[in-house]
């Protein structure tokens, strides 16, 4: 996949067994590459709308370590956005209990409705984190949503770049260059917010808006 290597992954070694001493530390926390929420999706092999129903913490079997534990969110999906090939419903999904350890704390008191990404495990559970898109459906833009459905899905041949300082150039036509943190000083601007980076036709891929355009200078691609 052409975005894989962008991906946000969580970049640390978690834990760091010391057996002679019979002793387990956690050795660095959870640090995750900057990432575009198009690019999250894309590197995600489930994404979904679901409401967090309950939590409970569980331990694998051969494990005392409380390192090793995890919450297990229930969850009562609302709908699939991508994943269809790996699962028919989920139930439940899985994060560390710790946050050092890239978990996340979700509200289940509430029924909470959420957008989550994450992987598969070989044993059929989901995993998320820090590192996944992972967000408060009310919280999401409403260009957001809409992207969820396609868009985003459209341009995951394409290549985010991420612009830290100037000058940033493109290094092709298949590339878009976000900005958000050189205009707004935020990793959630107005382009991560309201933008999706497509392939057009001519197999360039250019940031697309289903909009009227905001007053920035990074808008390539107005809704026809």
């Amino acid at each position: 996949m052409a975005l894989s290597q962008e991906r946000s992954a969580c970049l640390g070694l978690w834990v760091l067994l010391l057996l002679g001493a019979g002793m387990e530390e956690v050795v660095e926390g959870c640090s995750c590459h900057p990432a575009h929420p198009q690019q999250l999706f894309c590197s995600a092999e489930i994404v979904i709308r679901a409401k967090i129903s309950g939590e409970k913490i569980v331990s694998p079997s051969n494990s005392s370590s409380p390192y090793m534990k995890m919450i297990q969110y229930e969850i009562k999906m609302i709908k699939m956005f991508k994943g269809f090939d790996k699962a028919k419903d989920i139930q439940y999904v899985y994060t560390p209990v710790f946050s050092s350890l890239c978990g996340v704390k979700l509200d289940s008191n509430n029924k909470a409705g959420y957008l989550l990404s994450g992987s598969m495990w070989s044993d059929g559970r989901i995993s998320i984190g820090q590192c996944d898109l992972v967000e408060s459906w009310d919280n999401l833009s409403v260009s957001q949503k809409k992207n969820l459905n396609y868009r985003y899905q459209m341009g995951c041949e394409c290549r985010i770049n991420t612009c830290y300082t100037v000058p940033c150039a493109s290094t092709g036509e298949n590339e878009c260059l976000w900005t958000d943190w050189l205009l707004d000083n935020s990793l959630n601007g107005e382009q991560a917010r309201q933008y999706a980076c497509i392939r057009r036709s001519d197999t360039t891929c250019s940031w697309y808006r289903g909009g009227p355009p905001p007053e920035k200078d990074f808008l390539d691609l107005a809704d026809p």
